[in-house]
């Protein structure tokens, strides 16, 4: 019988009917399934600590673990359509300085003192341009960055690394985790720069959008940064590894308040699929066009994920990810795999 989400439709499959199952390297799941079970999904307590007992030996054993706990499901509409959208997001590894000057004048942002009694907050031209706003920002700077399009990347991305030269001429990395925002409408600049007649639609990718940016006059880039009114503020974090690995929980904290694993961790809808639960998906790479298909978590949301067959794909750091993620917007189906012995 189909499972019934707010925002979804459950429908009860075999294995057989994921795309692609045997082929994964099902084990390379666990880092972020273990990740997962530290604040398991209602439902996933007996099956979390069962999986958290062991660490598969091989690819096989991992299979037949989740094919034994788990029941597959294809995630379609609620009206049954089973088509939908795969984007990708990645963690941004930005230059910056402590003390402004020397070719670096944006700031990135903590939280104002203020953000909780004035709601919504300043847009991001008030920020630049009214006394008020500007007074209430300063003294929050956490570092500067070089140019607007960093700022930029950094609050669409949610989060980022920041490699910092300090006073003395050391570096070191730290992270920008997402601490709040101003309340205000977020509007695509990749939307305006089509309406302003600046891209095609079938190109206003990130890639696009920095090129663009990089060529543009100071004062169209100032309009371009203003078509979209919301600011995002930040806290700065330790990294526990400077050198991100594959399949491993390091990235950024995601809505389910448990690290992102790079190529394991994917941002969803709540309403239609829980934070927590194990998915298939069935898509292509952006690059490459070959087929996607593999075991992911649902650990993050984000304003513009919703709907049932619909996810943000966590590429990681570095400059792979960000060329994948910036081009990603690949058609998806979508299983979410639940515990047999749990109800919807």
């Amino acid at each position: 019988m189909p499972l019934q989400r707010p925002r979804a439709r459950w429908e009860p499959v075999a294995w057989d009917a994921l795309p692609g199952w045997t082929d994964d390297r099902s084990a390379e799941l666990w880092p972020a399934l273990r990740a997962g079970c530290q604040k398991p999904a209602p439902g996933w307590a007996s099956v979390c600590a069962r999986a958290l007992a062991f660490t598969p030996p091989d690819d096989g054993f991992a299979r037949d673990f989740l094919q034994r706990e788990l029941q597959p499901n294809h995630v379609v509409t609620p009206e049954g359509e089973a088509g939908g959208l795969a984007t990708g997001y990645f963690e941004p590894l930005v230059a910056a300085r402590r003390q402004r000057g020397a070719g670096f004048g944006v700031a990135v942002h903590r939280p104002p003192a203020d953000l909780a009694q004035r709601r919504p907050w300043w847009t991001r031209q008030q920020a630049d341009t009214v006394p008020a706003a500007q007074a209430a920002l300063r003294g929050q700077e956490i570092a500067w960055l070089a140019s607007p399009l960093d700022l930029l990347v950094l609050q669409i991305q949610g989060s980022g690394r920041l490699r910092i030269t300090e006073p003395d001429g050391r570096q070191r990395t730290v992270r920008l985790a997402f601490a709040g925002h101003n309340d205000q409408p977020y509007q695509s600049v990749g939307r305006w720069l089509i309406d302003q007649g600046e891209l095609r639609a079938d190109g206003a990718n990130w890639p696009a959008i920095r090129d663009w940016g990089q060529r543009a006059r100071p004062e169209r880039l100032q309009q371009m940064m203003w078509a979209n009114p919301r600011l995002v503020f930040f806290r700065e974090e330790a990294l526990p590894d400077e050198s991100p690995g594959p399949n491993r929980p390091d990235g950024p904290r995601g809505a389910q308040n448990v690290p992102l694993t790079a190529g394991r961790s994917v941002a969803v809808d709540p309403l239609a699929v829980p934070y927590g639960t194990p998915l298939w998906l069935d898509t292509t790479e952006p690059l490459s066009a070959k087929p996607l298909r593999r075991l992911v978590m649902a650990q993050d949301t984000g304003s513009a994920i919703t709907g049932a067959v619909r996810i943000d794909y966590f590429w990681g750091a570095g400059d792979l990810a960000e060329r994948q993620a910036g081009r990603m917007k690949q058609p998806l189906r979508l299983w979410a795999l639940w515990p047999r012995s749990a109800g919807p």
